[in-house]
């Protein structure tokens, strides 16, 4: 290809046709043109006269032009132009190219600019007439050179995957290469990894070797931990940067079901730093229903982490044989038990036969020796899963408790009383820990010697007995067992709960025994050991683009690969359950390193974007045609074989419209309406389909809130907060355009400091917990809004958790903003108020939540039903507020094609819940139009005959 600057043509040497043009010039010009025939009868008295001197016509000079641009546009045209051509110099030669990809999950960010950096590429390849070929070191296989034009329709077929190639990858590559010459251009994801020189030093042998690489940040998240009882989560970046804030989204489910941001974190880069920590408090309910974490606007699998059951916090229910100690705390059975757990599990206290219904994941007994009628449930409840954690104490001493036979909730046999060591009436000193053996769950712990047991239960000599000790004295008594029992298993220690008998409710070593038995929670990563002869199946993994797909029948997966294999084809990330719990396998762990590649200087290393080809031959050509075709018409013209000047004009007018409609782009958008402007004489159409008014003085404002019926939100300060609720304002005038005889102009977002409010029926307000509190003069302009007739409909946007109330953090921030408001006494929608028929008949008010109570205001003490009316006479006030936290604006939202913004439900049975959300809208919107119209009894027959009554 040569190149021209910006202009770049294929078969430059089609451009010497254009020397030619003079020549073509004069011979054009030296024939004359057709002659003119006319009939005119007069023409024979000039028969036999013979003029001497004659002059021919000659074409005239703009037709000339015309036609010399016409054959200067084929000529060009037929040379190849392209616009903004990429340079050949990294490509050059005509040997084969072979495309390696290292399509990994930190290429799948910019997974987009490398097809299109692909396709450019194939593109040259095949002007140059070059075989190309494509190799994923993910995925590795023999490459097959084949024509560009073949392989570009592969293009799109070609997907990063969800692990990064190794070694034996790279190893893999290099042994598959092909002999020959042969350029590389290697599209590199710019992570440093283990065998890349190996690979560059083999393709090197081949031929040259062209890096291109996406200068975009790249970020890792890290698995979260569970750190004194809040979230731990740690961001990594590629490369040190200037300081930076990125957000982390806590994705899961609502109440309802459905996919929901349940928090977010920001997370703040020093200047220079490669990492950012952050801690995320989240309660024990919420933080059950996060089933990822997420970086912001981040389409790469290495940006997001999967959580499973080590951030879910166990429900530990303790209970202690009843002892009458009022004042002694420190000797209550279940004071260290409490302090310890406290932190890292949610306790439940209550009898046996209250905690069982809750199904907690472990039940503490304190010094219990008869567990009565409740045996058997607990029985059932072990063998489900459960952790059955017992402590002994005087009670169990002196009863009967697994005597002559085990109790199936006891791990061994004991012996009757009890061991006392240290005391005035033993014989020998208090006994320390022995060191922990390598089988048992405490291995590794540090014993410390300060730790001593003055008394305990003796366990019964049994064949047995030696499997089931994880914990026992220097002199070999057992100090803890534990047997399995079905899915769960029981836990006895053999000294009491506090301090009566040992030390070790005041160690630190008794709360990472209780971590170590996963009594607080689970543990976040499990020994390899523990994973032997486990098999995990996996429920759904991950893409390269950070979706979840579901698993299908992929098979399981051995318990230590699961835990120390690579991630590759056969060990794909994502969830994988187990027996008694799920495990995440990510695609970045807590060891994982980001460094970037360095290249060696010898290596061109390049960028992804540039301006795109643009081929011009078509344009050029059709625009030759069009000339050519006004030649024809404008020689025709001069030679009279057109009749008449209006023909004339006609074609001209014509030929300049084709040409002013192939040359110039659609400016029809800046011939109509200026934004914002409307035509109060004709239909503007649904206000999705309106331009959006402009902010300006407050003249402009009245006008256009004024122009038509216009739905307002109140601004919060949060972007997107505010987006969703403009986009469910235009989403809701659209519905009543379409269904109703209101047709309301395009939604306006209002400052309450600023704007006048009396132009709007009604205010949509969703409450955040961060925005700003009004002023004095905000609120006297609400409470005479409220007094002139307007509504105020109050969205927690919480699914109505806290239930009218402050337990959120979006109810606290609702009692704050309305207090200052005259709000009359409010009740819940009962089902004869007007609101349940102004246009539909409802009975519930849904949106993307389906809540329980919208409150409104409560009718008068006297209102009675009629006889013969099936509501009560209610007044024609409208109600000024309405209150609920269904989340209205993000069930009516919509795009600007007028399609759904965000998910409702699934399938049909969300789809009508958006459906009756669009109805409450309607009538909320009626009801403050007209008021309580639908309560006169002219309508009581229809009424009553939509209602079957």
């Amino acid at each position: 290809m040569t190149l021209f600057g910006a202009l770049g043509f294929t078969t430059p040497w089609l451009l010497l046709g254009l020397l030619a043009l003079p020549v073509l010039w004069i011979l054009l010009r030296a024939v004359p043109p057709a002659p003119v025939r006319r009939l005119f009868p007069g023409v024979v008295l000039l028969l036999g006269l013979r003029d001497e001197e004659q002059v021919s016509d000659r074409t005239p000079w703009w037709l000339l032009l015309l036609r010399m641009l016409a054959v200067a546009a084929i000529i060009i045209g037929l040379a190849g132009p392209i616009l903004n051509p990429e340079d050949d110099g990294t490509v050059a030669g005509d040997r084969p190219l072979l495309v390696v990809m290292d399509a990994s999950w930190a290429s799948a960010e910019s997974w987009p600019a490398r097809l299109g950096a692909t396709e450019a590429l194939l593109n040259r390849a095949e002007r140059e007439d070059r075989t190309v070929a494509v190799m994923r070191l993910t995925a590795p296989e023999a490459p097959t050179f084949q024509a560009a034009d073949a392989l570009a329709q592969r293009l799109a077929g070609l997907l990063p995957e969800p692990w990064a190639p190794d070694a034996e990858n790279m190893e893999a590559v290099a042994d598959l290469l092909p002999e020959g010459a042969f350029d590389t251009w290697w599209m590199s994801d710019g992570l440093a990894r283990e065998g890349r020189e190996t690979l560059l030093d083999a393709l090197e042998d081949h031929g040259s070797v062209t890096v291109f690489e996406s200068p975009e940040p790249l970020y890792a998240l890290a698995p979260a931990r569970f750190v004194d009882g809040n979230v731990a989560l740690t961001l990594k970046r590629l490369r040190a940067g200037p300081a930076r804030e990125v957000t982390v989204l806590a994705e899961g489910r609502d109440p309802a079901g459905n996919p929901a941001t349940l928090a977010q974190l920001p997370m703040q880069f020093e200047d220079g730093a490669v990492l950012a920590e952050g801690e995320l408090s989240l309660p024990s309910e919420l933080r059950a229903r996060v089933d990822r974490f997420q970086v912001q606007a981040s389409d790469s699998a290495g940006a997001l982490t999967l959580s499973d059951d080590s951030l879910r916090t166990r429900e530990v229910a303790l209970i202690a044989g009843t002892e009458n100690r009022e004042g002694l705390e420190l000797l209550s059975p279940l004071h260290y038990l409490q302090r310890a757990l406290e932190p890292t599990a949610d306790l439940i206290d209550g009898a046996l036969s209250d905690v069982l219904p809750a199904n907690p994941d472990v039940i503490v007994l304190a010094d219990v020796a008869t567990l009565g009628p409740e045996a058997d449930a607990v029985t059932e409840w072990v063998e489900g899963g459960g952790l059955l954690l017992r402590f002994a104490g005087p009670r169990v001493a002196a009863s009967d408790l697994s005597r002559g036979e085990e109790d199936p909730l006891m791990p061994v046999r004991l012996r009757a009383g009890g061991r006392s060591v240290g005391g005035a009436m033993s014989w020998g000193e208090p006994k320390t820990l022995a060191p922990f053996d390598a089988e048992s769950p405490f291995f590794g712990l540090d014993v410390r010697e300060d730790v001593t047991v003055e008394a305990q239960v003796m366990a019964q000599p049994d064949p047995t007995l030696a499997s089931r000790v994880i914990a026992q004295l220097s002199d070999g008594t057992p100090l803890v067992t534990r047997k399995q029992v079905g899915q769960g298993q029981v836990v006895l220690f053999h000294v009491t709960a506090n301090a009566e008998w040992s030390s070790l409710p005041l160690s630190g070593l008794f709360v990472q025994m209780l971590e170590r038995l996963a009594v607080s929670s689970m543990p976040a990563q499990p020994e390899i050991e523990d994973m032997e002869g486990t098999t995990w199946q996996p429920e759904v993994v991950l893409d390269a683009f950070g979706d979840l797909r579901d698993a299908g029948t992929l098979p399981g997966v051995d318990g230590e690969a699961l835990v120390s294999a690579p991630l590759g084809p056969e060990l794909r990330p994502g969830l994988y359950t187990g027996q008694d719990r799920s495990l995440a396998r990510n695609v970045v762990d807590a060891d994982t390193e980001l460094r970037p590649t360095a290249w060696p200087d010898r290596i061109p290393v390049e960028g992804l974007s540039g301006p795109e080809e643009q081929p011009l031959a078509g344009w050029l050509l059709a625009l030759a045609t069009v000339m050519l075709f006004a030649d024809i018409l404008a020689s025709l013209a001069l030679t009279g074989r057109l009749r008449g000047a209006r023909p004339v004009a006609t074609t001209a007018a014509a030929v300049l419209l084709a040409l002013s409609v192939t040359a110039l782009p659609d400016r029809a958008a800046a011939q109509g309406t200026a934004p914002g402007q409307l035509a109060p004489s004709e239909d503007n159409g649904p206000p999705s389909e309106q331009a959006e008014p402009d902010a300006g003085p407050a003249g402009d404002f009245a006008l256009a809130a004024t122009a038509e019926v216009t739905l307002a939100h109140v601004l919060t300060g949060n972007d997107d907060v505010d987006e969703i609720a403009h986009a469910g304002m235009r989403g809701l005038s659209d519905t009543l355009y379409f269904r109703t005889s209101v047709e309301p102009g395009p939604p306006i977002g209002v400052n309450l400091e600023e704007d006048e409010l009396a132009f709007f029926p009604m205010l949509y307000w969703p409450v955040t917990p961060d925005q700003p509190t009004p002023s004095a003069e905000a609120y006297a302009k609400l409470n005479e809004y409220l007094r002139s007739g307007g509504l105020i409909l109050f969205d927690t946007r919480d699914a109505d958790i806290a239930g009218f109330g402050a337990s959120s953090p979006n109810g606290r921030k609702l009692q704050e903003l309305a207090d200052p408001l005259d709000i009359p006494p409010l009740e819940p929608v009962p089902e004869d108020h007007v609101l349940t028929r102004t246009f539909y008949l409802l009975q519930d008010f849904p949106g993307r939540y389906v809540g329980r109570d919208v409150w409104v205001e409560a009718a008068p003490a006297d209102a009675q039903i009629v006889e013969g009316m099936p509501f009560r006479d209610l007044n024609d006030n409208v109600t000024p507020v309405v209150i609920g936290g269904n989340s209205w604006a993000a069930a009516w939202a919509v795009d600007d094609n007028g399609q759904p913004m965000l998910p409702l439900g699934r399938g049909f049975s969300g789809e009508r819940q958006r459906e009756i959300a669009y109805r409450f809208g309607v009538n909320l919107v009626m009801h403050v139009l007209t008021g309580n119209y639908k309560s006169d009894q002219v309508h009581v027959p229809a009424l009553l005959d939509r209602l079957g009554q």
